[in-house]
């Protein structure tokens, strides 16, 4: 993985999608995240099929995790990954887990923990997601995640659940 450049931070990114050819949507959200001014990609994991974390009567999920550095402010990074979820057709429900074009998380920031109203950081569930854990373990397999350890120690005690590489 490169390095971040000067005065900024490395972050994570998730990826996920299951409507709407969810390999081009991820692919493509891949390359609308590394196009926000202040942001330069720094790597990605490869794609990872996933069976759904809520209602199983839904397709499953393609998977990615994108490793950035970028300038910009967690909170500012964030409204404009929530802008390109929304360019990509994302609707919020009440439903929770629910099916959706793109679902764009913002897993870790640098070495913060963030906890406001509109941003947690690292991601909550996190430490025990197999379709984030994998990935980034593929990019950063040195990683230390703020307030949970070692990226290698968290995919020991994470099972597969059925997490296919597919790519």
């Amino acid at each position: 993985m490169s390095k971040p450049f000067n005065g900024a931070v490395a972050a994570y990114i998730g990826l996920g999608s299951n409507l709407d050819d969810p390999i081009e949507q991820v692919r493509s959200a891949r390359a609308d995240c590394a196009a926000i001014p202040g942001v330069r990609e720094l790597a990605f994991s490869s794609l990872y099929r996933s069976s759904p974390m809520g209602p199983q009567d839904q397709p499953d999920y393609i998977n990615a995790v994108m490793a950035v550095a970028t300038a910009l402010e967690a909170a500012v990074l964030l409204r404009h990954l929530q802008r390109i979820e929304q360019e990509h057709g994302r609707i919020r429900t009440q439903q929770r887990w629910g099916a959706r074009t793109l679902d764009l998380d913002l897993l870790i920031y640098g070495e913060q923990g963030i906890d406001t109203g509109e941003l947690t950081v690292p991601h909550p569930g996190l430490g025990q997601r197999a379709f984030v854990l994998y990935p980034l373990f593929e990019i950063a397999p040195e990683l230390v995640v703020p307030g949970l350890g070692r990226i290698a120690d968290l995919v020991v005690n994470c099972p597969l659940e059925g997490l296919k590489r597919i790519d």
